[in-house]
Protein backbone atom coordinates (compact mmCIF):
# COMPACT_ATOMS: atom_id res chain seq x y z
CA UNK A 1 0.00 0.00 0.00
CA UNK A 2 1.33 3.20 -1.02
CA UNK A 3 2.59 6.12 1.54
CA UNK A 4 -0.20 8.58 0.84
CA UNK A 5 -2.98 5.58 1.69
CA UNK A 6 -1.95 4.83 4.58
CA UNK A 7 -1.60 8.67 5.48
CA UNK A 8 -4.95 9.01 5.12
CA UNK A 9 -6.31 6.08 6.66
CA UNK A 10 -4.33 6.84 9.68
CA UNK A 11 -5.62 10.46 10.03
CA UNK A 12 -9.27 9.12 8.75
CA UNK A 13 -8.71 6.89 11.82
CA UNK A 14 -7.75 9.08 14.07
CA UNK A 15 -11.33 11.00 14.04
CA UNK A 16 -9.41 14.41 13.98
CA UNK A 17 -10.58 17.01 11.39
CA UNK A 18 -8.24 17.08 8.80
CA UNK A 19 -8.52 19.50 5.60
CA UNK A 20 -7.25 18.08 2.32
CA UNK A 21 -5.49 20.27 -0.41
CA UNK A 22 -5.12 19.27 -4.10
CA UNK A 23 -2.54 21.52 -5.48
CA UNK A 24 0.08 22.52 -8.29
CA UNK A 25 3.23 20.63 -7.95
CA UNK A 26 5.80 21.50 -5.61
CA UNK A 27 8.44 20.45 -3.68
CA UNK A 28 10.29 22.67 -1.73
CA UNK A 29 8.92 24.66 1.80
CA UNK A 30 8.57 27.62 -0.25
CA UNK A 31 6.63 26.49 -3.42
CA UNK A 32 4.06 24.22 -1.56
CA UNK A 33 3.23 26.97 0.84
CA UNK A 34 2.72 29.04 -2.63
CA UNK A 35 0.69 25.98 -3.81
CA UNK A 36 -1.28 25.38 -0.66
CA UNK A 37 -2.21 29.35 -0.10
CA UNK A 38 -0.46 28.74 3.48
CA UNK A 39 2.38 30.75 4.89
CA UNK A 40 5.90 28.94 5.07
CA UNK A 41 5.93 28.91 8.34
CA UNK A 42 3.02 26.56 9.03
CA UNK A 43 3.97 24.13 6.76
CA UNK A 44 5.97 21.20 8.78
CA UNK A 45 8.79 19.69 6.72
CA UNK A 46 10.19 16.36 7.06
CA UNK A 47 13.69 15.60 6.80
CA UNK A 48 15.54 12.37 7.29
CA UNK A 49 18.92 12.12 8.98
CA UNK A 50 21.13 9.01 9.25
CA UNK A 51 22.27 9.27 12.82
CA UNK A 52 24.39 7.00 15.21
CA UNK A 53 22.06 4.56 15.59
CA UNK A 54 20.11 4.73 12.17
CA UNK A 55 17.59 6.92 10.54
CA UNK A 56 15.44 9.48 11.88
CA UNK A 57 12.88 11.81 10.74
CA UNK A 58 13.03 15.27 11.69
CA UNK A 59 9.88 18.04 11.54
CA UNK A 60 10.53 21.65 11.60
CA UNK A 61 8.74 24.82 9.96
CA UNK A 62 9.23 25.66 6.14
CA UNK A 63 10.35 28.80 7.41
CA UNK A 64 13.36 27.14 9.38
CA UNK A 65 16.44 25.87 8.91
CA UNK A 66 18.08 22.74 10.88
CA UNK A 67 20.13 23.12 13.99
CA UNK A 68 22.59 20.14 13.55
CA UNK A 69 25.20 21.76 16.52
CA UNK A 70 21.38 20.71 18.44
CA UNK A 71 20.61 17.50 16.76
CA UNK A 72 24.71 16.22 17.36
CA UNK A 73 24.22 17.59 20.86
CA UNK A 74 21.23 14.93 21.69
CA UNK A 75 22.55 12.36 19.51
CA UNK A 76 26.23 12.47 19.36
CA UNK A 77 28.29 11.73 16.30
CA UNK A 78 27.80 12.38 13.21
CA UNK A 79 24.73 13.04 11.14
CA UNK A 80 24.02 13.52 7.37
CA UNK A 81 21.15 13.74 5.37
CA UNK A 82 20.04 9.93 4.11
CA UNK A 83 20.48 10.05 0.55
CA UNK A 84 17.67 10.11 -2.46
CA UNK A 85 17.84 6.19 -2.33
CA UNK A 86 17.85 5.55 1.81
CA UNK A 87 15.12 7.87 1.43
CA UNK A 88 13.41 5.57 -1.05
CA UNK A 89 13.98 2.49 0.54
CA UNK A 90 12.62 3.84 4.17
CA UNK A 91 9.82 5.61 2.40
CA UNK A 92 8.94 5.16 -0.72
CA UNK A 93 9.14 8.32 -1.39
CA UNK A 94 11.28 11.03 -2.91
CA UNK A 95 12.45 14.08 -1.02
CA UNK A 96 10.06 16.80 -0.96
CA UNK A 97 6.76 14.91 -0.19
CA UNK A 98 7.41 12.92 3.08
CA UNK A 99 4.61 13.29 5.25
CA UNK A 100 5.90 14.15 9.19
CA UNK A 101 5.16 10.88 10.41
CA UNK A 102 7.44 7.70 12.01
CA UNK A 103 5.76 4.97 13.36
CA UNK A 104 3.58 3.56 12.16
CA UNK A 105 3.42 4.83 8.77
CA UNK A 106 7.56 4.61 8.67
CA UNK A 107 9.65 3.04 10.58
CA UNK A 108 11.64 5.74 12.01
CA UNK A 109 11.90 7.48 14.69
CA UNK A 110 9.76 10.78 15.12
CA UNK A 111 11.46 14.52 16.08
CA UNK A 112 9.37 17.01 16.14
CA UNK A 113 11.14 20.94 16.57
CA UNK A 114 9.78 22.96 19.55
CA UNK A 115 8.79 26.16 17.42
CA UNK A 116 6.80 23.29 15.13
CA UNK A 117 4.98 22.19 18.14
CA UNK A 118 3.99 25.75 19.24
CA UNK A 119 2.14 26.28 16.29
CA UNK A 120 -1.66 26.05 16.41
CA UNK A 121 -2.18 24.24 12.72
CA UNK A 122 0.44 22.55 10.36
CA UNK A 123 0.20 21.59 7.18
CA UNK A 124 2.04 19.29 5.45
CA UNK A 125 2.59 17.28 2.35
CA UNK A 126 0.39 14.08 2.14
CA UNK A 127 2.72 12.31 0.40
CA UNK A 128 2.93 14.04 -2.73
CA UNK A 129 4.11 16.76 -3.98
CA UNK A 130 0.47 17.42 -5.56
CA UNK A 131 -1.56 16.94 -2.17
CA UNK A 132 -1.33 18.51 1.35
CA UNK A 133 -2.97 17.80 4.24
CA UNK A 134 -3.77 20.52 7.27
CA UNK A 135 -4.69 20.38 10.94
CA UNK A 136 -4.33 21.37 14.61
CA UNK A 137 -1.00 20.84 15.67
CA UNK A 138 -2.04 19.45 18.68
CA UNK A 139 -4.36 16.45 16.79
CA UNK A 140 -1.18 16.46 14.31
CA UNK A 141 0.98 15.78 17.86
CA UNK A 142 -1.35 13.33 19.53
CA UNK A 143 -1.49 10.83 16.18
CA UNK A 144 2.42 11.27 15.36
CA UNK A 145 2.87 10.53 19.30
CA UNK A 146 6.82 11.85 18.25
CA UNK A 147 9.42 10.43 20.31
CA UNK A 148 10.61 13.62 21.75
CA UNK A 149 9.65 17.20 21.25
CA UNK A 150 12.84 19.60 21.62
CA UNK A 151 14.53 22.69 19.57
CA UNK A 152 16.76 21.47 16.73
CA UNK A 153 16.09 24.65 14.32
CA UNK A 154 17.06 27.91 13.67
CA UNK A 155 15.61 31.29 11.68
CA UNK A 156 16.29 30.77 8.14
Amino acid sequence: MHAAQRLAELLEASGRPVRWMDHAYADTADSVAEARGTPVDMGGKSLVFKLPDGFALFVLSGARRIDSKAIRGRFGGKLRFATREELHALTGLVPGCVPPFGRPLFELALYVDQATADRDVIAFSAASHTRSAQMATADYLAIAKPSAVFSFSRED
